[in-house]
C-alpha cells in the first residue's frame, strides 16, 4: 500500500540531496575533525561549511551556531545556561502550550525554587501581550517562547516579546523547530540570545540538532568534557548528520517562499476539502497567522485515536498532536489550554504537509476522511 505521509511536523523524509552530502562522511572521509593531521583537517572543514550554512538560514554568524544532538537538547542547554549564569534572578517565563522538550525542564525548575510563570492562550492559541508585560519583572532570568506551535501551528510574536525581555534586562530563547525553513528567520535583526532547531523537521537525519547562542550572552555548557564546539558542547561531532544538516539548510534557504505558497495552497485545500465535506468539525489555532504547512481540525463526538487508526487503513500518517506526547487518551495539553470543548479536542487530528507532498495525496486524504468520521460516529458512544 502506498503511503500518504500527512506528519512531517513529526519529522520529515530525508532530502536526496542531504543522503548525497552525507554518503561520503560515513565511508571515505571517517577523520576526527579534531585531529591535527590534513585527513581530519578536511573533515573538520566540512563541519565548517555545515556550520555557515546554518547560520545563513537563521541569519546568524558561524561561531554563534553550536550542533548538538536534537532540539530538546538545545532546548535544556538553553534553559540551564541562562539560569546558572544568573544566579540572583529566580524567575522563568514560559507557556502552556510550549512542546514537552521546554514545559517539562520548566517544571523541573519549578521544583528547584524558581518562580516559573506560564503564559495561558486564548480559544485561539493566542498569546496575551498584557499578560506577558505584566509578568516580566525585572528578576526574570530567562522568556523561553517557541517561535511556532507544533500542534496548532500559530506563529508568535518572537519579534515584540524578545524586544520586551531584553528592555527588562531578561534573556529570550525561542525553540524554534516548527519554524525554521517554513518562515523566514532573521537573527541578525531579532534581539533572540537563544534558539533551538532540529534537523529532522527540515529534511535532515533524526540525532542532529542546533543551539544558537548570540554572541556576547553568557553560556555554560549542558554537556562538559572535551574542546568541541569550542568549548560549548563536549563530545566527538556527529560529522555526517552534521553535513546532512548543513546542506538541508542550504536547501531551506531557497524554498522558504514555496513552503509559504505552493505548500500553503495544498494545506488550504486539504483543510477546505475537509471542511466542506465533514459536519461538525473545526479548525483548531489562529487561522490568520499559522505555518504554511499545518492543519489541526477537531471532529465533534469521535475518538482522534480511532481516527488515525482507520485512517492508516488508507495508508494515510497523520498525528493527534505532539510526537513526544502520543500514546495519551488525554486530549493534549495544547488544546486544554486553549479551552477547546472536550467533545471537540479529543477527536482533534494534526494534518502537516511538506515540500514533497501532492496534489494526489491530498485528493486522497480528502476522498478518505469523511468516510471514517461517518463510521466513527455510527458506533460512538458519546452523544450530544
Amino acid at each position: 500500500m502506498k503511503t500518504f505521509y500527512f506528519d512531517n511536523n513529526a519529522t520529515t523524509a530525508v532530502a536526496p540531496e542531504v543522503l548525497e552530502a552525507m554518503l561520503p562522511y560515513l565511508s571515505d572521509f571517517y577523520g576526527n575533525p579534531s585531529s591535527m593531521h590534513s585527513f581530519g583537517g578536511r573533515v573538520g572543514s566540512a563541519v565548517e561549511q555545515a556550520r555557515a550554512h546554518v547560520a545563513a538560514l537563521l541569519g546568524a554568524e558561524p561561531e554563534e551556531i553550536i550542533f548538538t544532538s536534537c532540539g530538546t537538547e538545545s532546548d535544556s542547554t538553553a534553559i540551564h545556561s541562562a539560569l546558572q549564569t544568573q544566579p540572583e534572578k529566580r524567575r522563568l517565563i514560559t507557556t502552556r502550550a510550549e512542546h514537552p522538550a521546554v514545559l517539562n525542564v520548566a517544571q523541573y525548575c519549578e521544583r528547584q525554587g524558581y518562580h516559573v510563570v506560564y503564559l495561558g492562550v486564548d480559544s485561539k492559541g493566542r498569546l496575551d501581550q498584557d499578560e506577558y508585560l505584566r509578568v516580566l519583572t525585572d528578576d526574570t532570568a530567562l522568556v523561553s517562547i517557541m517561535f511556532a506551535n507544533n500542534e496548532v501551528g500559530n506563529i508568535y510574536p518572537i519579534q515584540r516579546m524578545a524586544e520586551a525581555a531584553r528592555e527588562r534586562g531578561a534573556l529570550f530563547h525561542t525553540d524554534a523547530v516548527q519554524a525554521v525553513g517554513k518562515t523566514p528567520i532573521d537573527l541578525s535583526h531579532m534581539p533572540v540570545d537563544m534558539l533551538s532547531l532540529s534537523g529532522h523537521k527540515i529534511h535532515a537525519p533524526k540525532g542532529i540538532g542546533v543551539l544558537y547562542a548570540r554572541k556576547g550572552v553568557r553560556f555554560r555548557p549542558f554537556l562538559r568534557g572535551g574542546h568541541q564546539e569550542h568549548g560549548r558542547r563536549a563530545g566527538t561531532e556527529n560529522v555526517p548528520y552534521i553535513v546532512g544538516l548543513g546542506a538541508a539548510a542550504r536547501f531551506a534557504v531557497g524554498h522558504i517562499q514555496e513552503e509559504r505558497i505552493a505548500v500553503a495552497r495544498l494545506r488550504d485545500k486539504l483543510e477546505q476539502g475537509i471542511l466542506e465535506r465533514v459536519p461538525d468539525c473545526i479548525v483548531n489555532g489562529d487561522v490568520e497567522n499559522r505555518l504554511p504547512n499545518t492543519t489541526n481540525i477537531a471532529f465533534k463526538n469521535v475518538e482522534g485515536e480511532a481516527i488515525l487508526l482507520m485512517l492508516d487503513r488508507f495508508g494515510i500518517c497523520a498525528s493527534s498532536g505532539s510526537a513526544c506526547t502520543s500514546g495519551s487518551l488525554e486530549p493534549s495539553h495544547v488544546l486544554r489550554a486553549m479551552g477547546v470543548p472536550f467533545n471537540y479536542a479529543h477527536g482533534s487530528v494534526r494534518l502537516s504537509l511538506s515540500r514533497y507532498t501532492t496534489e494526489e495525496e491530498v485528493d486522497h486524504v480528502i476522498e478518505c476522511l469523511p468516510g471514517v468520521i461517518e463510521a466513527l460516529r455510527a458506533i460512538s458512544p458519546y452523544k450530544d
